[in-house]
């Protein structure tokens, strides 16, 4: 996808630096506008409900992408970039229906989740035997001798997963019998640390792991350290959720393993400082986003809340 907007904004005269930037920070959005596999990550750490953190999501990450949009849109203005022939009533139905295959992924996920048809594990089955079946015999981007290729990379990144999952559970096993978690909340409320002071000190720990680490990895292991903190100073679970999940995002687009650099620099053959200079901009507009999730918890709760009902509280394991 990436390759095919960079070329489309370079035919149409923008500077190329320009629309590296733009695709690594959009590219992030992934994680945070359901469905998400970072978001079912912090939920098996957490045992948190993984259809919530999907919901709490929406507000959040399409709010990103607005604001992101407003200001892309205001550069483009101000700096004189061209703009692109509207599209006909005809060509947008033409595409409209073209994306109705693809749009039925994320209803087949979400309504079977919210419509209790399935659980969400059986909602990842599901969606990955339709997204297969439309990927071969309605868009043709693979064929069926392709499959046998995309079961053995699929195979690779599970066995990978499994693998970091295994060893932060056991990670988490040490930290809960050794009373970690424990014993830093206690210091931390003796010391008096309110939580929003607590939740900055998560984004700026947050921040430099996302500098050297990818996102699956610190969540697994971080989050059973500030999750319990977080308890037990009445922060919301899933506000917690979607605080950490923006955090990985300005971790995607930061050196020197953000993700988002090595795939947009792969993609367009530019340097990864080419790519850092285009994407540096629109990278602080998520730094400032954060800080606004952080102090506003109801942009991330809202919309659970409203479906849902408030969250009920959670009460820790005692081991």
């Amino acid at each position: 996808v990436g390759t095919i907007m960079i070329a489309g904004m370079v035919n149409a005269g923008y500077p190329k630096k320009f629309a590296a930037g733009i695709l690594c920070n959009a590219g992030t959005l992934g994680i945070l506008i359901p469905p998400s596999i970072v978001m079912v990550v912090y939920c098996a750490v957490t045992e948190q409900s993984v259809g919530r953190l999907f919901l709490a999501g929406i507000v959040p990450g399409l709010l990103l992408a607005a604001i992101l949009m407003i200001a892309i849109y205001i550069y483009a203005r101000v700096t004189g970039l061209p703009a692109s022939k509207k599209a006909s009533v005809k060509e947008v139905a033409v595409s409209a229906k073209d994306a109705i295959p693809g749009f039925l992924l994320l209803v087949i996920i979400m309504g079977g989740i919210y419509g209790g048809i399935f659980t969400p594990t059986e909602a990842a089955a599901v969606a990955a035997i339709y997204a297969v079946l439309v990927s071969v015999f309605v868009y043709k981007d693979i064929t069926i001798k392709d499959l046998p290729h995309v079961f053995v990379d699929a195979s690779k990144t599970t066995v990978m997963l499994m693998f970091i999952i295994a060893n932060a559970i056991l990670f988490a096993h040490v930290l809960t019998t050794e009373r970690i978690p424990q014993i830093i909340s206690e210091q931390i409320l003796s010391a008096g640390l309110s939580p929003i002071m607590f939740l900055i000190i998560v984004n700026i720990i947050l921040i430099i792991a996302g500098d050297f680490m990818e996102p699956t990895a610190i969540l697994l292991i971080l989050t059973p350290i500030f999750f319990p903190i977080a308890i037990k100073l009445g922060i919301d679970p899933i506000h917690l959720g979607i605080i950490m999940v923006v955090n990985m995002e300005i971790g995607m687009v930061t050196p020197p393993v953000g993700l988002n650099l090595f795939v947009t620099s792969g993609i367009t053959g530019m340097t990864i400082v080419e790519v850092l200079k285009g994407a540096l901009p629109w990278m602080m507009i998520l730094v400032v986003y954060l800080g606004i999730i952080t102090y506003f918890p109801k942009i991330s709760t809202i919309l659970p809340d409203y479906l849902m009902g408030p969250q009920t509280p959670v009460v820790l394991k005692q081991r």
